[in-house]
């Protein structure tokens, strides 16, 4: 049985393998292809939506404990290129 997270950005539960695990690395959001990397992590779909709606809702602070801003660009790029291809 595969284990299930829950999506920040729209909050339904999904399984791990359909998610990606975004860090705080030096106050910028990373993916974690591995899902290896040390400190908390949040689980999000690979989908802009999920994505926005989790920038909205401020979610990525809550989730990875974060006070301050989190440069977020990587990851938006990197969804979206996902997208495109």
């Amino acid at each position: 049985m595969e284990p299930v997270r829950t999506c920040i950005g729209c909050r339904s539960r999904a399984p791990r393998s359909s998610l990606l695990r975004v860090v705080a690395r030096d106050s910028e959001l990373v993916v974690d292809e591995t899902a290896t990397l040390p400190g908390r992590g949040a689980w999000l779909h690979p989908t802009t939506s999920c994505f926005h709606d989790a920038v909205r809702r401020r979610a990525f602070g809550r989730a990875l404990r974060v006070t301050g801003e989190l440069d977020a660009k990587q990851l938006e790029n990197r969804l979206n290129w996902l997208m495109d291809n």
